[in-house]
């Protein structure tokens, strides 16, 4: 398997920067998903159905009757205006794939390749599903993420068990990273306002100020995961924006801020929303008021061990044990989450670091990666997949 992903290693490169030089973003990946059916149409033998939670693209290949295995990979960018000098460089101002997803689905493709050859060979006992999801990286205004359009759309409707990778541009290239249970944390985002009269800047002792009242309420939010959170129990309380005031002698009536939560635990989130609140509360204490949004998001991740087992079988077999890696994975979020309730599921993070030394993190206008990792991401993904539905697991 990986000899064949390794042949097809230049076209997913084509595909990956075919995908990368022509970015979409959340719920509008239009030509990307017109690819994704193009390319499968080429190969053929799927069942190919596209417009899956608005945007997505599912294809099925195999027998009926016999268990179902998904692999998801996500299509969308993010409006980040690229900085790259590279001939796949992004063609639209302000929107560029920093995360891998164009990646991702390229990988797929090849997915999708390879299995065609092996169903072709070889007899299975069911099916497997291809997801090409849209919206990962964001959520319309009813808080509609991609997983869960599909899952709406019933695309993980039967499905026996799920898998995915992530590209990871900050580790190792070629390293295989692994985390059972919680790996991936839920987030939640707020949005608050704290009132009061404002006022002249010469004459304060006339209104309430909201600024004064900040002092102790960013003290109570910062104070929050340290002193108000089991310390055994992780959590996270970060402010990304603090805003208020308008001129040097103005009171202003209204500071805004807006931060962001992250916790593993159902328990540890909403205590996290109750703190938030009593935070905020102390506004009112001060002779002003305020308002509070809480934007509920994704839930956490869970790998489920025995779907990781297979993974890291699949992985020492075929590359090699020494590329293996048990990882912590950290308190970002991905909406995979969703589909690892509906099925027993797992994603891996497969290291893709250039080897020149150059930062290249997530989400930042610089971000890239070594695409030797396509063909050994697509290999073990395939393979997973084929053992899965031949019963070799």
């Amino acid at each position: 398997m990986l000899d064949r992903a390794r042949a097809l290693s230049s076209e997913m490169i084509r595909l990956r920067r075919t995908i990368h030089a022509n970015p979409e973003m959340s719920f509008q990946e239009f030509e990307t998903a017109a690819l994704v059916v193009d390319t499968l149409t080429e190969i053929g033998g799927y069942e190919i159905r596209p417009g899956v939670g608005r945007t997505g693209v599912v294809a099925e290949l195999g027998t009926a009757g016999g268990p179902i295995i998904g692999i998801r990979a996500d299509m969308d960018a993010l409006p980040i205006q690229e900085e790259n000098d590279v001939a796949y460089r992004s063609r639209k101002p302000g929107v560029m794939h920093a995360c891998g997803h164009d990646a991702h689905t390229a990988i797929l493709l090849g997915v999708a390749h390879l299995l065609r050859q092996s169903f072709a060979e070889e007899s299975w006992n069911g099916r497997v599903r291809l997801l090409f999801q849209p919206s990962e990286e964001n959520t319309d205004e009813h808080g509609i993420s991609g997983a869960t359009a599909m899952i709406t759309d019933e695309a993980l409707d039967g499905l026996d068990a799920v898998i995915a990778l992530h590209v990871a541009a900050d580790q190792p290239s070629g390293n295989f990273h692994f985390q059972d249970g919680p790996s991936l944390a839920a987030v939640d985002s707020f949005e608050g306002w704290v009132r009061g009269d404002g006022g002249h800047g010469a004459y304060p002792h006339t209104g309430s100020d909201p600024l004064f009242m900040l002092g102790p309420i960013l003290n109570a939010l910062y104070a929050v995961p340290s002193r108000r959170i089991n310390p055994l129990r992780p959590s996270v309380l970060s402010l990304g924006q603090v805003c208020g005031g308008t001129a040097s002698n103005v009171i202003p009536n209204e500071v805004k801020l807006q931060g962001t939560m992250r916790s593993f635990d159902t328990a540890v989130r909403e205590q996290l929303w109750q703190e938030l609140e009593k935070a905020f509360r102390l506004s009112e204490l001060m002779g002003g008021s305020y308002e509070l949004k809480i934007i509920k998001g994704y839930p956490p991740m869970i790998n489920d061990p025995t779907a990781n087992q297979w993974l890291r079988s699949v992985t020492r077999d075929i590359i090699g044990e020494e590329v293996v890696h048990d990882v912590e994975f950290g308190m970002g979020a991905e909406d995979f989450a969703y589909m690892t309730q509906k099925a027993k599921g797992a994603m891996f993070m497969l290291g893709a670091a250039i080897p020149d030394g150059l930062p290249r993190h997530h989400h930042t206008s610089i971000f890239d990666i070594d695409e030797t990792v396509l063909a050994p991401g697509a290999a073990v993904l395939a393979e997973t997949a084929r053992r899965f539905l031949t019963g070799a697991l």
